[in-house]
């Protein structure tokens, strides 16, 4: 018995050299080279061959013992199992000769594969992962530039998303709201609040219930509303329970590419609808199911007009059709009263309204829920609770539901909105200073990103982005989120910015800009 070369290839992985011989050992088993019913060497015998204490020698046959790939009895020694199958190893004309020999013990692996296969959801789900890795792959490297004395230590500024954390007063609400919840947990359950467990926190429903009735105009019982990991939990269980294999399915262009991608691991068939200036155009679509989003078009950020919501809603009124309202982060609006949400508007229950608390509280709180119609709210609760038969995040729920009644989550979506405002103006404003004509500014009256269309072509765009990031500054692509051929455009995000670094970020922008224009008319 030869395993020199699996130990020395083991023993680069596992430092403590029992754990390295199990591993050769096993791998030797799996492979064929050692037989069922081979006879292993003695501890002392294995010992002496590998430079090991027969400590460690026992220790290995104890593992493999243990995992049932050896037999051992007391006075006869120790014995590769012969009930065991083992998988094929890379064949040279040795190992073929012994495969062909011991036939009987190998599992072909191309007969799983050929075999086990995924469903249509898994395979169409795996497609869409590895196109995206392949164009994050294929994103251009930036340019070498000389760095300046100004640049050349300078940390990347990125006007892309990042993480929105909580601070100051409102930390301190959340901290209390915690340790209340904390202790609402801790008292018994009634048996109607444990029927209610797969929708989420009663109390929470309750509060976005009120919540959402007096700042959206959206009326509400708790019995329609569905709490989710995020929204986009919501967004891919509405697609598993009203899309049928080939169905086609309205959404923006350009839109949120995660809404894209569960309508087309569900089989539906993408049909991109044109955007204006002023969002949707409203059309008599061949369809049952749209998604949009009128109060903040992702990622433009306009504004659907009341006639186009009109229009919608009579378009699905005529098709019987189910309108899915994805609203994102309307909360934070410093100009004009918003519009009615659709689901405000709605008389014939023909909208499902899916909102989130990850961008008007914190990231990393992973709560989103769904206002159903009342003739759906019974299948979305059965979904739901076919994935968590208890409610997930429970601390969270109960210590939001307390954040909302106390008047915290009110007062924070006012700090906050004077900030983001603070934030906004001072992008727009630098830009119009520094940039002015480079790009077209989307109007913009709330949320937490601009949209910027490129005023140049398409290769000048892509040249500047570069120069950009050599200059250490970058932005959301805008073709990240087109489902067809258009404008190039930028989406830039400040909610994460302090000002300084915004007027930093456009600085570098402003300079990168210049070297560009000046390499052309060299």
């Amino acid at each position: 018995m030869d395993i020199t070369i699996a130990y020395q290839r083991a023993l680069q992985q596992y430092p403590h050299k029992y754990i390295a011989l199990y591993h050769a050992l096993r791998e030797s088993i799996l492979n064929g080279s050692l037989q069922p019913g081979t006879r292993l060497p003695s501890t002392r015998e294995l010992a002496a061959s590998y430079g090991i204490s027969r400590g460690s020698a026992a220790g290995a046959y104890d593992l493999l013992l243990a995992e049932g790939y050896t037999e051992s009895a007391v006075g006869r020694g120790t014995y590769v199992a012969r009930q065991l199958i083992s998988l094929p190893a890379v064949q040279d004309d040795t190992t073929k000769k012994h495969d062909e020999h011991h036939a009987a013990y190998v599992l072909s692996a191309d007969l799983i594969s050929e075999t086990r296969t995924l469903s249509r959801w898994g395979e169409r789900l795996l497609e869409l992962e590895r196109r995206q890795a392949a164009e994050s792959a294929a994103v251009d490297h930036p340019v070498s530039l000389p760095a300046t004395e100004e640049t050349r230590l300078a940390p990347t500024i990125s006007f892309a998303p990042r993480e929105i954390l909580l601070e100051g007063r409102s930390l301190t609400d959340w901290r209390s709201a915690m340790t209340g919840a904390a202790r609402d947990l801790q008292q018994p359950v009634g048996s109607h609040e444990q029927q209610e467990e797969a929708g989420g926190d009663l109390q929470l429903r309750e509060a976005i219930c009120s919540h959402l009735g007096r700042t959206r105009g959206i009326a509400a019982q708790p019995e329609q509303i569905v709490l989710c990991s995020g929204s986009m939990e919501a967004i891919v269980l509405l697609c598993q329970l009203l899309i049928n294999e080939g169905e086609p399915v309205i959404l923006e262009d350009p839109c949120y590419t995660g809404i894209y991608r569960a309508i087309t691991a569900c089989g539906g068939q993408v049909c991109p609808a044109p955007l204006d200036r002023q969002g949707i155009i409203p059309q008599e679509w061949e369809s049952r199911l749209l998604f949009v989003t009128p109060g903040r078009q992702f990622p433009t950020g306009v504004v659907l007009p009341l006639s186009r919501r009109q229009q919608l809603l009579r378009w699905a009124h005529r098709r019987n059709a189910w309108v899915i309202e994805d609203d994102y982060d309307s909360e934070f609006r410093w100009e004009g009263r918003p519009i009615e949400p659709l689901k405000a508007l709605d008389r014939a229950d023909s909208v499902i309204y899916v909102g989130s608390f990850s961008k008007s509280m914190f990231s990393s709180l992973r709560l989103g829920y769904a206002i159903m119609p009342p003739g759906l709210a019974q299948a979305l609760m059965a979904a739901k609770r076919l994935y968590d038969p208890l409610p997930s995040s429970r601390l969270e729920q109960r210590a939001l539901a307390r954040f909302i009644m106390r008047g915290d989550y009110m007062r924070h979506l006012r700090r906050m909105t004077r900030l983001y405002k603070v934030r906004h103006t001072t992008f727009r404003e630098q830009m119009e200073l520094r940039l002015k004509g480079v790009f077209s500014w989307m109007p913009v009256g709330s949320g937490l990103h601009v949209y910027g269309v490129w005023q140049h072509d398409q290769d000048s765009y892509e040249e500047f982005r570069r120069i950009a990031a050599a200059c250490g500054v970058s932005w959301r692509d805008a073709a990240d989120y087109r489902l067809t051929e258009g404008t190039p455009a930028g989406c830039f995000s400040f909610a994460h910015l302090e000002e300084e670094e915004i007027i930093e970020g456009i600085r570098r922008l402003q300079h990168a800009w210049n070297t560009q224009q000046s390499t052309k008319f060299h």
